[in-house]
């Protein structure tokens, strides 16, 4: 489990290269559209509770693999491996 701001969540989605949403997706069983409602706070899903606060809300995660291979794919693409 995690607990980040909705904000911080959004800076991870906008450093991600394109085509993300879909390789996020296969990678841990799930829709892109799952994925951007992660991203986006829309989010149907019973690990993923948003709650008033700063920097949009905080956000916490029960499930943290969509995040792990997010932030993967945008430290790859920063470092350009």
């Amino acid at each position: 489990m995690i607990r980040t701001s909705f904000n911080k969540l959004r800076e991870v989605k906008d450093s991600l290269p394109h085509g993300s949403m879909d390789i996020i997706a296969n990678e841990v069983g799930l829709t892109a559209d799952e994925i951007r409602g992660f991203f986006n706070g829309s989010a149907q899903n019973d690990g993923y509770h948003l709650e008033p606060g700063p920097d949009g809300g905080i956000v916490t995660l029960d499930n943290t693999r969509f995040l792990e291979v997010a932030l993967r794919l945008a430290w790859e693409a920063k470092n350009a491996i």
